[in-house]
């Protein structure tokens, strides 16, 4: 059954879409967070290694929020692997070092352009494709990446 909440099939799809290159997005930058987790090495491991997972623990429940998003406006979320590398805007990084500094500068540019690519939108969906509660709801997780971006950010100062 097909949600009847004041707007019409058409944006709804379209509005799903915009969420699931967000969703593709994030989880991207979740498993870019895992692996700096995971991976990070030098004298700063442990500080960083509690920070990265204080980090990807966010991106976990964001993740979780935009598929929700998507069911609760009536459509499926993308749910592969297969499906996020198609609608990411994001790329895999090859390390050729596991340093705090390389993993800091890799994520605060993920972060930064998920913050471009939501900022997009939000206008765009309240106004054009009558949908407050998305736009609403991008502008609070647009307030989430700028936050960590700029807590990257403040490491490399």
């Amino acid at each position: 059954m097909k949600p009847n909440i004041g707007i019409s099939p058409e944006h709804l799809a379209e509005i799903t879409q915009t969420l699931s290159h967000i969703l593709a997005d994030e989880y991207v930058l979740y498993t870019k967070t895992r692996n700096a987790h995971w991976n990070v090495e030098g004298p700063d491991f442990h500080s960083m290694h509690i920070f990265f997972e204080s980090q990807y623990n966010d991106i976990a429940e964001i993740i979780d929020t935009v598929a929700e998003r998507i069911r609760i406006l009536g459509h499926y979320a993308p749910a592969t692997l297969k499906q996020f590398l198609e609608l990411t805007h994001l790329t895999e990084q090859s390390r050729e070092k596991n340093d705090s500094e390389g993993f800091i500068r890799e994520l605060l540019n993920d972060h930064e352009s998920i913050i471009l690519h939501i900022r997009g939108h939000i206008n765009r969906l309240a106004e054009k494709l009558k949908d407050a509660g998305t736009s609403d709801y991008l502008t609070g997780l647009t307030e989430y990446n700028e936050k960590t971006a700029w807590m990257l950010r403040s490491h490399l100062r």
